[in-house]
């Protein structure tokens, strides 16, 4: 297996070969655009595994990453004849800064007014929900009360939630927690005293714990799409592909029932 360098870096998959041999491509594909968008020659995909909605996080029985994000990323690799590499993260802002050091050709990642200075994105194919916890002892009984003077929000560093957060707390003070998946047991040992992230993530580290309770309703939506760097020279060809194939796996139901397939609730496919 390839190694990439990045302390962020979990793993990288075994090379997944797409269903279409490369010298079957489909006519109708720019071959300048496939060469720009996987310069050598395979699909580097990047996985995060620290949103659930996305993707599982691998074990023992099971060697490769499961979700919405993988299927995708074969369907892709399947219709342009190209290999596709799995290179699993436990955080989006890693899958961001290997794509800007141009270890990735492609990402799954939020749509973001900031990553956009040098992402490409293609429409949402999913929304998910931003949420609040807190402890069953906090008086906090709203997703309003958050933003005041004197609460910490403990939140994954550079996630979608973070940078939002950053944008529009104006009295309450955020906390950075290495990733998604470290807030809750960040937030459980003492810091903050309110946590936020991706709803379902929350609800399932919630079970963990017996003092714990989630603020009712959304902080925020979420747009998860697909990001390309715009230092490629047929950025925009490519994304133009990309989106193009969106809007048909949206419209023929591909994503909906990858989504049931892999059980995922509280998200819906995006319009």
């Amino acid at each position: 297996m390839k190694k990439i360098l990045g302390c962020s870096l979990l793993f990288i998959s075994q090379l997944v070969l797409a269903e279409t041999p490369n010298t079957v491509l489909s006519k109708s594909i720019d071959k300048a655009m496939l060469t720009s968008f996987a310069p050598t020659g395979t699909l580097r995909v990047g996985i995060n595994l620290g949103n659930p909605v996305l993707a599982g996080s691998i074990d023992q029985s099971a060697p490769q990453p499961k979700g919405v994000t993988i299927d995708i990323a074969h369907e892709i690799g399947r219709r342009s004849g190209l290999p596709v590499e799995l290179v699993s993260f436990k955080s989006a802002g890693a899958t961001v800064e290997a794509l800007k050091a141009n270890q990735l050709d492609l990402i799954f990642v939020a749509i973001d007014p900031v990553r956009g200075a040098d992402i490409s994105y293609t429409p949402a194919y999913i929304q998910i929900e931003g949420a609040y916890m807190v402890k069953t002892s906090s008086p906090i009984q709203s997703n309003e009360e958050v933003d005041a003077a004197g609460n910490e929000i403990v939140v994954g560093n550079a996630s979608a939630y973070d940078l939002y957060l950053k944008r529009e707390i104006k009295k309450a003070t955020l906390l950075r927690s290495i990733n998604s998946q470290s807030v809750v047991d960040d937030f459980m040992s003492g810091k903050g005293n309110v946590a936020a992230g991706v709803k379902q993530q929350l609800e399932a580290d919630s079970k963990r714990y017996s003092n714990v309770r989630m603020l009712p309703g959304r902080f925020m939506v979420i747009h998860q799409a697909m990001g390309v760097p715009k230092s490629r020279a047929e950025f925009e060809k490519i994304t133009l592909y990309l989106s193009n194939l969106v809007a048909e796996l949206k419209t023929s139901g591909f994503i909906a029932n990858s989504m049931k397939k892999h059980g995922i609730e509280g998200a819906k496919v995006a319009e």
